[in-house]
């Protein structure tokens, strides 16, 4: 991509009122954006109202600086190889799948692994003085071994262990995850992919976030982002300096929806944004899995409505292998295995009941409705749940309430 070109797509991206469908429409009628710009105010009418027509005669203010911006950050690869690369709807190597939305973003931002982008090439053309005056780029990302996992910003323990160890299982499968970077869910669901890294599958997460590429939120997840650049890739279809808007975040989760073969709702409120993303998943004609979780949560609400609606009900990952028709194995069922031996050698070290874990039950549970179910004193029982709770095998909510986390 030559340096003049580059402005004429951020050009059209600033360009007041013209959004992604109109800027097709041109493109369509044009061909790339210098030649739309190079068209009589006559012929680009022909396409645009009034409006948009002035707005595309004038030049944005912000352009040069922002040209300049990310003309830099393209060429700003880092010793540990993460890379920095834009590409455009005029790019061969642009995902099949997103040129199938609606409004496909007209310019992408990639920051990430060798794997998910090919190094930078610099070549010389007669228009060029030097070398560094034009980058191609490519960038490879097979959306058929990708698997969205969204949810629940405010999750239940159980619900962020069961992204973490769902992705982690998919991830071993030969899968890819996709999600958003948000607190909760999606960044349980990226730490579970990477925990999963390994020589032959170096490349395992794929971030969408609804920011610039140089600004990570939330803050929270700096190291996470940092983690993801060096083993996976961060997508935005936000120009650098955005910071982060809240109209963007439902309006990236189509390109997660669009980047993944299906959606895996792990918990979700009933107003949650991660139904849009599985409404989005079923418009495009994909896959929705969701877990089931107590009645008495909220976060689970979203999910069984789905199940209602007809997602996938899954209990672990290999359902959602199957249904898939995935050739890969999952090592999830042994990991559940596993985990129910420490579970009774949990129950027998740390209670001289030994129904203590069954008297939780998975719901949320009080402190008295624990005492009228197993006959425990206060003090015994307030030390047995909290050694439990050391041990990994109970969560302590707000409220006053205790969970069990799954076997």
């Amino acid at each position: 991509m030559e340096r003049d070109e580059l402005a004429a797509w951020l050009r059209l991206t600033l360009t007041p009122g013209v959004g992604n469908v109109t800027a097709r429409q041109l493109l369509g009628a044009f061909g790339l954006p210098q030649a739309i710009f190079d068209q009589s105010a006559s012929a680009l009418q022909q396409v645009v109202s009034q409006t948009q027509l002035q707005a595309l005669l004038a030049l944005p203010a912000e352009l040069d600086a922002l040209t300049h911006t990310t003309w830099e950050w393209m060429q700003r690869d880092t010793p540990d190889g993460v890379r920095h690369q834009v590409t455009t709807l005029g790019d061969p190597h642009y995902p099949q799948a997103l040129l199938n939305l609606d409004d496909p973003p007209l310019v992408l931002y990639l920051l990430g692994s060798a794997e998910f982008l090919q190094k930078p090439t610099l070549a010389h053309t007669e228009k060029a003085q030097h070398a560094s005056e034009i980058i191609a780029t490519t960038w490879q990302v097979d959306t058929d071994s990708c698997l969205a996992v969204v949810g629940s910003r405010n999750p239940t323990p159980q619900g962020a262990a069961n992204a973490r160890l769902f992705a982690k299982s998919l991830v071993q499968s030969g899968l890819t995850v996709v999600s958003g970077l948000a607190l909760g869910i999606d960044g349980s669901a990226h730490e579970g992919a990477l925990e999963s890294a390994s020589a032959e599958h170096p490349a395992v997460t794929i971030a969408v976030v609804g920011t610039g590429l140089d600004r990570v939120y939330p803050k929270a997840h700096r190291d996470l982002a940092h983690r993801i650049a060096r083993q996976g890739l961060l997508v935005s279809e936000y120009p650098l300096g955005t910071p982060p808007l809240t109209n963007n975040f439902p309006k990236r989760n189509r390109l997660i929806a669009g980047l993944a073969q299906g959606t895996l709702v792990v918990e979700a409120a009933l107003k949650s944004g991660s139904l849009i993303t599985a409404r989005l998943t079923t418009d495009q004609g994909k896959d929705v899995f969701a877990i089931p979780g107590s009645i008495h949560a909220a976060q689970s609400r979203g999910c069984h409505a789905l199940i209602k609606q007809g997602a996938k009900l899954v209990e672990s990952a290999q359902d959602v292998l199957e249904e898939l028709k995935w050739p890969g194995l999952t090592s999830f069922e042994s990991e559940k295995i596993a985990a129910t031996a420490d579970t009774v050698s949990a129950e027998g070290l740390f209670s001289q009941e030994p129904g203590l874990l069954e008297a939780l039950g998975f719901d949320p549970v009080g402190l008295e409705a624990l005492q009228a179910r197993t006959g425990l004193d206060t003090a015994q029982l307030q030390a047995d749940l909290m050694r439990l709770e050391l041990y990994g095998q109970v969560a302590r909510l707000p409220g006053g309430l205790f969970q069990r986390l799954a076997d």
